[in-house]
This record gives C-alpha cells, structure tokens and sequence, in this order.
C-alpha cells in the first residue's frame, strides 16, 4: 500500500513538476538573452515556485494551501534552489552551453526536491 501510495504520489508530482520546470525553463530561456544567466534563472524560479506551491498542496499531496506547508514549501525550495544554482554554475563552467545547462541540474534537483517537498507536506498535515 504504501508503496502504491508513493508511486501515485510521485506520479502527480511528476505532472506538476513538468508544469513547473515548463514555466522555469521557459522565462530562463527567454530571460537570459537580456540578463545575467543567474538572475534569468532565479526570476523563473520565483514565478514556478508559486504556481508549484498550489499545483503541490491540491494535486500532488491533495492537501490545503495553509501557510505553515507555505513556510515549509519555502524552506525546502530554499535549499533546493541553492543546489540548483551551484549545480548551474557548475555546467555552465563545465562547457555545457547555458540553454541546455538547466537539463541536467532538473535531472538531480527534482528527486531531491521531491523528497524534501514530500517530507514538509506529510509532516504538516
């Protein structure tokens, strides 16, 4: 049961995650002609963290908006975000052209993030 429960869980988190990596990558990708590729990404990070926040609580962990899960939720994407932006940071250093940078950084955070989110959502209930 439980793990029937997980994987429907991680299954609405992977549909609301596409949601808001769309809309992450997408103002990255249109940002970062005009700004510095750390302020493009952050400026999409913020605008897919409030969609995600509510897309999270109704249709992943089917729970209310309340603000201690939007405390929690701002705590964990907090760390998530500073892993992202290292992780960034370190493609692009590594030759990975800046467009295609956010790919593998979305490969690692996700699950990270995943856990933390889920962690904050089940605790807070």
């Amino acid at each position: 049961m439980i793990i029937r429960l997980l994987k429907t869980e991680f299954f609405r988190f992977a549909v609301v995650g596409v949601i808001a990596t769309a809309i992450h990558y997408g103002l990255y990708l249109l940002l970062k002609s005009v700004v510095n590729v750390n302020i493009a990404y952050t400026a999409g990070y913020i605008v897919s963290l409030v969609c995600n926040f509510v897309l999270t609580a109704k249709v992943t962990f089917r729970t209310g908006v309340s603000a201690l899960r939007g405390v929690g939720f701002a705590l964990s994407h907090a760390v998530n975000y500073c892993l992202h932006i290292v992780l960034l940071n370190l493609f692009i250093r590594l030759g990975v052209p800046s467009g295609l940078a956010p790919v593998p950084v979305y490969c690692i955070a996700i699950p990270v993030n995943f856990l933390l989110v889920r962690t904050v959502f089940r605790r807070l209930r």
